[in-house]
């Protein structure tokens, strides 16, 4: 099996991982991880994020049957499935230091805590109201309050809530621990603080704000309160990025479906240098849209398995070598 990336970050794509009950197959149809939707004339297969709690158990957003499948990080043996009727299109999870599963629904327009045993502790935004009556990928500019298809949550260390809005919205909002709205910034654009797509957030142990900015290829950094720390430019349609405890930032990016910016992965240390990098339909990708890591720093990809970008399964694991 190939060695992928370098240096001290090298990994083996684990093709054993996971082990998936009988009956179910990584792929499309109502009782299978991953699922067959009808978008821009592509048959997309939906597994939408991935993310891991306290034990390596790890926490697989599905777009079908079973919203939430989780698995054993080390042997991939599966744990239990939930979140039935809880969703319409699934989209970012994220766990927080209390193993509580935070989720976005981009066409329910809420966030969602819920236990790790799949119990709601609280719920934010109206379902089905959006306040915009704008397309995805913003055909229309629109810049406003809380939520417009949001795509993805984290928490800082403070508690406060961190959501990436979205696919409407040009915005990233900060709420209280309680829910309550605190801050809000962003417009449509280019600049420094404007955006394309804020398609995911995450935070490091500084409480730095990491966005993916995806459809300008681009991270941007933000303090606490949102104020511009810089932007990293090497990257290619980012669609996910997550910080472990060392601070390595993780980013997974989605490509083209032609090929010319392929799929990947690349590590970053806090400052922005380069650690590892790993590319190309021949690593295992199709179009990796969320990422994670564990304990032992394997990773963990979710992918929007698609013909155009090559197909695949649907969710990866990249053990750390």
């Amino acid at each position: 099996m190939s060695i992928l990336g370098y240096g001290d970050y090298r990994y083996e794509l684990d093709d054993s991982w996971p082990k998936i009950p009988e009956g179910w197959t990584i792929g499309q149809g109502a009782d299978k991880l991953g699922s067959k939707s009808e978008k821009k004339g592509s048959t997309f297969l939906g597994v939408s994020d991935v993310a891991v709690d306290s034990e390596d158990r790890v926490f697989v957003l599905n777009r079908d049957a079973h919203p939430i499948v989780v698995f054993e990080g080390n042997s991939g043996q599966f744990v239990t499935s939930w979140g039935e009727n809880e969703f319409k299109e699934p989209h970012g999870i994220h766990i927080d230091k209390e193993d509580n599963v935070w989720t976005t629904d981009r066409q329910d327009h809420v966030v969602v805590k819920y236990t790790k045993y799949g119990e709601k502790l609280t719920e934010i935004g109206e379902r089905g109201w959006a306040n915009s009556s704008v397309t995805p990928y913003g055909t229309e500019n629109f810049i406003g309050g809380p939520f417009c298809m949001p795509a993805g949550v984290t928490i800082a260390s403070t508690g406060a809530i961190f959501v990436a809005d979205g696919y409407g919205n040009r915005q990233v909002h900060r709420f209280s621990s309680s829910g309550e709205l605190e801050l809000s910034w962003g417009i449509s654009g280019t600049g420094p603080g404007e955006f394309a797509l804020v398609h995911n957030v995450d935070v490091d142990s500084k409480d730095r704000v990491y966005i993916c900015d995806r459809e300008n290829s681009r991270v941007q950094i933000f303090d606490y309160d949102g104020n511009f720390i810089e932007e990293w430019r090497d990257v290619l349609n980012p669609g996910d990025i997550h910080c472990d405890r060392q601070n390595l930032v993780y980013v997974a990016e989605q490509g083209t479906p032609t090929g010319v910016a392929p799929n990947g992965i690349s590590i970053f240390s806090e400052s922005g240098e380069l650690v590892s990098r790993f590319r190309g339909r021949d690593k295992g990708f199709s179009q990796p849209h969320g990422i994670s890591t564990d304990s032992r720093g394997n990773i963990y990809t979710a992918e929007l398995s698609s013909p155009e970008y090559g197909g695949g399964k649907t969710v990866l694991k990249f053990a750390k070598i």
